[in-house]
């Protein structure tokens, strides 16, 4: 179905789609966040600071240019010769929508696992300063920062695709909702606000979920705190921060008791 458009219709469309969803959903929180209820919202700012203009002009065009590699990879999945290989179906039919949901949050764990161990090796001297020290400039993170990779890195992020490709059958709108899901939960891992209420992190459900302060606290100190959803392989080797319950309980209590201070 893909093959019935041009190649260049086929790479307009999907840059055009990749571009909407980026700048809309990291638009709407830095619209919502950072413009109209920047002081209304100050008690849950994690950083007391905001991040300089050029730091979001930087954010912006690595961002576009992950997206750009990104096409090019989707590329090399649907519509070059490697597409009669992968084990995606065209009928939702063809299998259950049960399987369908399942087949998302297969995807999102498979995800997770992928990038934790990924965003690990990457922070390995050897390759840190080639591969993710782009990504680290933005020490303060936006939401303009959620692709914000050197085109290595992104290279590495695009290989999720491969994997799925060619190891789980997947209807095309399973994976489209899970990058709209990616999108949104990488813009609110950078985000720089915590959203999740306070004492989040120490619920049944909440030790397992990763937090716009956990991620916050990766760009700010740089070593720990790598996974992207969920905390399942931080907590089970041991790179979960020790300090990260204390930020939490800082960020969602302490500075909610002082609401109108001002930011820089």
């Amino acid at each position: 179905m893909l093959r019935d458009f041009t190649l260049f219709e086929f790479v307009s469309y999907l840059f055009a789609a990749n571009l909407t969803r980026y700048f809309i959903v990291s638009g709407l929180f830095y619209l919502f966040f950072y413009v109209l209820f920047r002081k209304k919202w100050t008690f849950k700012k994690i950083q007391t600071s905001f991040p300089k203009p050029t730091d979001y002009q930087r954010e912006i065009g690595y961002s576009i240019l992950t997206l750009s590699i990104f096409v090019f990879m989707a590329w090399l999945v649907f519509y070059s010769p490697l597409r009669e290989h992968t084990l995606f179906y065209n009928q939702i039919n063809e299998r259950s929508m049960t399987y369908w949901g399942l087949s998302v949050f297969a995807i999102i764990l498979i995800h997770d696992t992928y990038f934790y161990w990924t965003h690990r090796a990457m922070h390995h001297p050897l390759v840190y300063r080639a591969f993710h020290k782009t990504h680290h400039l933005s020490r303060n993170p936006s939401p303009w920062a959620a692709f914000a990779f050197h085109p290595l890195e992104a290279f590495v992020e695009a290989g999720i695709i491969f994997i799925i490709a060619f190891t789980l059958p997947v209807h095309p709108s399973a994976l489209l909702t899970f990058l709209l899901f990616m999108t949104v939960y990488n813009a609110y891992g950078h985000l720089g606000y915590e959203l999740y209420p306070k004492n989040f992190n120490l619920s049944v459900l909440g030790k397992w979920i990763n937090t716009s302060i956990a991620h916050n606290q990766h760009h700010e100190k740089f070593v720990g705190n790598y996974g992207l959803y969920f905390l399942f392989w931080d907590r089970w080797m041991g790179t979960l921060r020790k300090d990260y319950d204390n930020a939490f309980k800082e960020s969602t209590t302490k500075r909610r008791n002082n609401p109108t201070k001002s930011l820089k």
